[in-house]
């Protein structure tokens, strides 16, 4: 087997992946990619998307500069033949090579800031068809999706530690909150702890009181906590994205409110015990829309997408009436189904016919949620 990596991945002084399973990852990926272009007849392909560049460098590599940008500041060539290059500017390449591309076994293009090459010489070095995963002329659009759907043990471990850090980042801040407190310093509390940890925030939707009931997607506009506080995010690292939503109410909580949590959750459980391999998005799409129905709150499932597959992009897919993508093993999903002022969402994973919550948040209530006989326990509101 090619040396793919030099290096385990290790935080904190503990090993989350052995430099032996992250180059059988690696190896891996290659094969699949290399394997993909001959079938597809390509010469090579370009990947320029930061989603695609994280997968195949097993989350080594981050080229985002500019954190919304769908691209970053380098380029990935792999031909047909099993050639591997990293193309980027000057000015970039020794940081790159140094903290990005060094332990990796990607043989440099290096290009003036103000000439950068790498369309042309991607040409040049494919010699044919070259595809690529933007837009760009002369070159054959492709979507990388289904080699990121499936995936490895190694990326797994990654997801793990993940979901148990955002999980607690967002359960301390909520058990933090107190009336008075801003959306936007709700915020930075959750953001300070999550960016302290080397994890990135990329979504953000921090809502207090009639905000929560009025938006599905309630971005954070400075209102002023008084009773009822929600802090739903999405965060990243390794190119790896997870979900979690959780909700605090000051005093007791309404009744009418309880019940929407019940009932979302009820459709978490419907929707978790019908992800199984083979199943069809427009088949899941249903699932929810009979759960709500049978919990008394038909047609919920018009108001807001009940989440899907997720990944390396916040959502890989969402389930949608005619929807064709079909669930695989080792897939991970976020479901966020939500019934005005109620909301259920957890990231979670597939694993040979089981579900395993990736976001857990065992200090916080729990709401138990039955389908087919199979427990799905979700989180409730915590009463402060």
């Amino acid at each position: 087997m090619s040396t793919r990596i030099r290096k385990s991945l290790v935080i904190a002084g503990a090993t989350i992946v052995t430099e032996e399973a992250w180059n059988a990852e690696l190896e891996a990926k290659h094969q699949q990619l290399v394997a993909w272009l001959q079938a597809e007849r390509l010469d090579a392909v370009l990947l320029r998307r930061s989603e695609n560049i994280a997968w195949l460098t097993g989350g080594a590599v981050e080229v985002r500069v500019r954190t919304t940008s769908e691209t970053g500041v380098a380029s990935l060539l792999i031909t047909a033949e099993g050639s591997r290059y990293y193309m980027t500017t000057a000015n970039e390449a020794p940081r790159l090579h140094d903290e990005e591309f060094g332990a990796l076994d990607f043989e440099p293009l290096i290009f003036p800031w103000y000439a950068d090459d790498t369309a042309e010489t991607a040409l040049r070095l494919g010699r044919d068809q070259v595809g690529s995963d933007t837009a760009i002329p002369g070159f054959l659009l492709v979507n990388l999706y289904p080699l990121r759907m499936s995936l490895h043990e190694t990326e797994i471990a990654r997801y793990r530690w993940l979901g148990a850090q955002t999980g607690n980042a967002v359960s301390n801040a909520l058990q933090g909150l107190e009336p008075g407190i801003s959306e936007f310093e709700m915020e930075a509390q959750v953001a300070e702890v999550l960016l302290s940890r080397g994890i990135l925030p990329t979504v953000f939707l921090m809502a207090a009181d009639e905000r929560i009931f009025k938006y599905k997607h309630a971005v954070a506009r400075g209102k002023t906590l008084q009773q009822y506080a929600m802090l739903n995010l999405c965060s990243r690292k390794w190119g790896l994205t997870v979900s979690i939503t959780r909700f605090a109410h000051f005093k007791s909580m309404p009744s009418e409110l309880a019940d929407k949590f019940h009932a979302s959750a009820q459709v978490n459980a419907a929707l978790l015990d019908a992800t199984r391999v083979g199943a069809t998005s427009a088949e899941l799409f249903r699932v929810a829309a009979d759960a709500y129905a049978s919990n008394g709150f038909a047609g919920n499932e018009q108001l807001h997408h009940q989440g899907g597959a997720t990944g390396y992009i916040e959502r890989e897919w969402v389930a949608t009436p005619d929807g064709t993508q079909r669930v695989v093993n080792n897939q991970v999903f976020a479901w966020n189904p939500s019934i005005r002022g109620g909301k259920v969402e957890d990231t979670v994973l597939l694993h040979d016919g089981k579900i395993e919550l990736l976001t857990p948040t065992p200090e916080l209530p729990v709401l138990e949620s039955i389908a087919n006989g199979n427990s799905y326990p979700a989180t409730g509101v915590l009463i402060l």
